[in-house]
């Protein structure tokens, strides 16, 4: 039997070696970084998470000019599976932004528990406009990003194109990771 050999002998050392790079994988991320699976709630009677506070200041920068907002900031995976759930309005001038502790490659959000149509900005992490999407309500089929993200803003539906808001246009925040 070689060495490279997948007989009895390296069955059980492959199956342990499979159990310890699954278990190294999910204690990497912090229990404050994983992101729970919320149940589908009543939307009568959905419960989701206060406004997180204190609101961060937020420049979108697009060919018609500067917009200001003031965000709540979503940073731990808890903030982040919650996120805009059970909101039943968001400001014109307000919103979420979404933070990853890394850059994502493939990201996709969803609308669950969310009673309330969105426009999703996946940014880059140049901080860039990647994608814009426009999500429906308590829809829960994935709206990918289209590429790798660190940083993702909600706002009430309809506001990105009212600012005009294009893949490539700019988002600034003191709260935004740089790099």
């Amino acid at each position: 039997m070689s060495r490279f050999s997948t007989g009895r002998r390296a069955a059980p050392l492959l199956g342990a070696a499979l159990t310890l790079a699954l278990a190294c994988q999910a204690c990497a991320t912090p229990p404050s970084q994983q992101e729970p699976d919320l149940p589908r709630q009543d939307p009568a009677h959905c419960k989701g998470q206060p406004e997180i506070k204190p609101l961060k200041p937020l420049t979108i920068t697009t060919a018609k000019g500067q917009a200001r907002f003031m965000v709540e900031v979503a940073t731990t995976g808890v903030s982040r599976a919650y996120g805009l759930m059970c909101r039943k309005a968001v400001a014109p001038d307000g919103g979420m932004l979404f933070i990853f502790p890394q850059t994502q490659p493939d990201s996709a959000f969803w609308m669950r528990n969310t009673l309330i149509p969105l426009d999703i900005i996946y940014i880059h992490p140049n901080g860039t406009v990647l994608s814009i999407a426009h999500a429906q309500a308590l829809n829960e089929q994935p709206i990918p990003a289209g590429g790798a993200v660190r940083t993702v803003l909600e706002l009430a539906a309809g506001r990105a194109a009212q600012l005009g808001l294009l893949p490539g246009d700019r988002v600034q925040s003191p709260a935004m990771p740089r790099g």
